[in-house]
């Protein structure tokens, strides 16, 4: 039996002109934390769009050389970029067996891709995914509804909540913001 490497917790929080991608550091293989301090946020297509991995990650590497692809074909359009890539996951031979989840962002646009072909938009423009993003989305959600606290703070915040609550989630939390 392989063991699976379960890790996460990304969330994307848009609120006042700004977007921002948080997400924990920690890795695990099986049972055993593997890695701290893993970055699974990249700034991507000139530093104007930000990008978040859930899932493997081989298969999160491949998918984020496939979207700079496509950002890079289509000129740095977020919409048509992601519209193209889902396309691909779910149509291509080889990316059909990626497992991975991704949230792509930018100064207008937040999506949700996965590949089993999902484009999704949410409609407030918080989103979270991995293990952990279901605990940090609710947690984000209510930080959103109630305080005055930044995009980045408010992402801050509700990850640390769900580093206290999932066990695949470490509190080396790290944001990037457009």
């Amino acid at each position: 039996m392989n063991p699976s490497i379960q890790a996460t917790t990304i969330l994307c929080v848009r609120r006042k002109n700004k977007v921002a991608i948080g997400s924990d550091g920690q890795v695990t293989l099986g049972d055993t934390v593997i890695k701290h301090g893993a970055k699974k946020i990249r700034r991507l297509y000139n530093e104007k769009i930000l990008a978040g991995f859930a899932g493997s990650s081989a298969d999160s590497f491949a998918l984020f050389s496939r979207f700079e692809a496509k950002l890079e074909q289509f000129h740095g359009n977020l919409s048509r970029a992601a519209v193209e890539l889902a396309k691909d996951w779910r149509t291509d031979r080889s990316l059909r067996h990626l497992e991975a989840v991704m949230i792509v962002a930018d100064e207008k646009n937040t999506f949700l891709i996965s590949g089993t072909g999902d484009l999704i938009e949410p409609d407030d423009g918080i989103v979270g995914i991995g293990s952990g993003g279901a605990y940090a989305l609710a947690a984000a959600r209510a930080l959103d509804k109630d305080t005055e606290l930044s995009a980045s703070e408010i992402g801050q915040e509700a990850s640390q909540i769900a580093a206290r609550i999932c066990i695949y989630t470490n509190e080396s939390i790290s944001i990037e913001e457009l």
